[in-house]
């Protein structure tokens, strides 16, 4: 059974058979039965595009024969129907259930933004036809949303072949790549010409179209090799296939965890990478639209990790569960929160002396913690890639403590001289007072802004080399540590500077 196109076409307009935009040809005809417009062009004319959403929805509350509606609705994209699937009420919704295939339903639903609703507005027989024609990961993803009982009846009223491709899938954990692949695709066997290859090609588009690379296995479908469609299509009676096989395509296994292998997966411009079993036996492949989602899946889940969520939240999520998310890190930070605290009692001596000193407190803490965010974000990516070395990393631990230093060299003689400015100016002290207060600040501002660059790249490295997602546990602990460097830093350094050696 056809699967449906794993391209995104989005943003394409109406078309009609001969490939058209609709208003061309398949617009809502008026009383002579032409198209709107004058002249062939689209509706509207004067270069503006026709309003296909408007068309659509005249077209289905005007009341024709459903064989004529039909005819008409062929006319459109599915992203267009789509679109105004979303301004009908459910009885209209439901005659246009009816007037669709399930193979163009499949599709435009996959346009809409909310499958789940419309999907359930259908009965069990069409539902299972409908996931029939959808991508089997799609349908997967789908299914496992659904109780045991309802997931069993739409399975079991599916053909052989898309049950055993869901079972396939279905065999795999979520975290493996398996799980995630495609049967969408061509494959041949070695040992034929390149006339028999195209002949199968052509059998094997009419169930699968996704044909712009060609899969090479032998008899027992071990993975030989691919071929490139223009290869194909350009090679000459006489050459030979083996001269056109690509034998160094790379490929994955299905068991390898996704987040291990996606890095290596985004070095390759290829428009699919064959998935082979533990026999090397080729079983499906990962497109270069899976390959982008989950790109997106695994940098929003390490974002919502950084923000010390336990997985990433969507606008329907439920206001209870987001909670449960937040709350377990929450009261961790609560605990550290309360160490920093502590350690920040220790100098209530020092402040009673000074207190002009608990004006540019958040300044030195909250420049401490933006390096170190910004360290441990560069970091992160960084571990992303699973090929790094020891020197390497050394390496970028050097390079950010060289770029924390440098930033508080800057910022150390901009707040000398400003803050020293504002203490004359504005608090009325000596210029002699002013200036030794905003050389401490400065001198502060340095030391923190160094530590915490390190603190920043060496402890997501450290947890890297433990076996603790990095992500998980350096956001929350990173805070902690640098408000704790630069607390002790700036009121170390105000006690030993000022209150020891100028005895303020």
């Amino acid at each position: 059974m056809e699967k449906n196109r794993t391209v995104n076409t989005a943003g394409l307009s109406a078309r009609n058979n001969n490939g058209l935009p609709a208003g061309n040809s398949g617009g809502i005809a008026g009383n002579n039965g032409s198209p709107r417009g004058s002249g062939g062009s689209p509706a509207g004319g004067g270069g503006q595009h026709p309003d296909y959403q408007k068309e659509l929805l005249e077209l289905l509350r005007s009341g024709m024969s459903p064989k004529v509606l039909k005819e008409k609705l062929r006319n459109y994209h599915e992203n267009d129907i789509a679109a105004a699937l979303e301004q009908l009420n459910r009885e209209e919704r439901a005659r246009l259930y009816c007037l669709l295939d399930a193979q163009t339903l499949s599709d435009v639903l996959e346009y809409t933004d909310d499958f789940s609703r419309y999907f359930s507005e259908l009965g069990v027989r069409k539902q299972s036809e409908i996931l029939s024609y959808l991508e089997t990961d799609t349908a997967m993803e789908y299914l496992k949303k659904l109780n045991k009982t309802e997931r069993a009846t739409l399975i079991d009223l599916m053909d052989d072949e898309t049950k055993r491709e869901i079972a396939l899938l279905g065999s795999f954990d979520e975290d493996e790549i398996g799980s995630r692949m495609s049967t969408n695709y061509i494959r041949i066997q070695t040992g034929i010409s390149v006339r028999q290859a195209m002949r199968e090609l052509v059998d094997q588009a009419a169930e699968n179209d996704n044909v712009s690379t060609i899969y090479v296995t032998d008899a027992d479908q071990t993975f030989y090799g691919a071929i490139d469609l223009k290869d194909l299509i350009i090679a000459r009676d006489t050459t030979k296939l083996e001269d056109i096989i690509a034998t160094s395509y790379p490929y994955v296994y299905a068991q390898e965890q996704t987040e291990e292998c996606i890095e290596r997966l985004r070095d390759y411009s290829e428009d699919s990478i064959p998935v082979l079993d533990n026999e090397n036996r080729l079983i499906g492949v990962i497109t270069s639209q899976d390959i982008v989602e989950l790109v997106d899946e695994v940098m929003g889940e390490d974002y919502a990790k950084l923000a010390g969520l336990s997985s990433e939240e969507d606008m329907q999520e439920p206001i209870g569960k987001s909670v449960r998310k937040r709350l377990p890190w929450l009261v961790i930070l609560l605990g550290l929160g309360m160490v920093v605290s502590s350690v920040v009692g220790l100098f209530e001596g020092i402040v009673a002396q000074l207190t002009i000193l608990v004006s540019f407190q958040s300044l030195v803490l909250d420049m401490a913690g933006n390096v170190g965010t910004q360290s441990l974000a560069v970091t992160i990516r960084v571990l992303m890639d699973e090929q790094i070395t020891g020197r390497q990393k050394l390496a970028l631990i050097g390079k950010e403590t060289r770029i924390g230093s440098l930033n508080g060299i800057v910022l150390a003689a901009a707040s000398f001289l400003l803050i020293g400015a504002y203490i004359i100016l504005f608090k009325g002290k000596t210029p002699g007072f002013a200036f030794a207060v905003s050389a401490c600040i400065g001198i502060a501002l340095l030391v923190s802004m160094t530590l915490s660059s390190v603190a920043g790249t060496a402890i997501p490295i450290a947890f890297k080399k433990l076996k603790i997602d990095p992500a998980v546990a350096s956001g929350p602990l990173i805070t902690t540590v640098n408000d704790l460097v630069a607390a002790v830093s700036y009121y170390g350094l105000a006690w030993l500077l000022l209150i020891r050696f100028l005895g303020l």
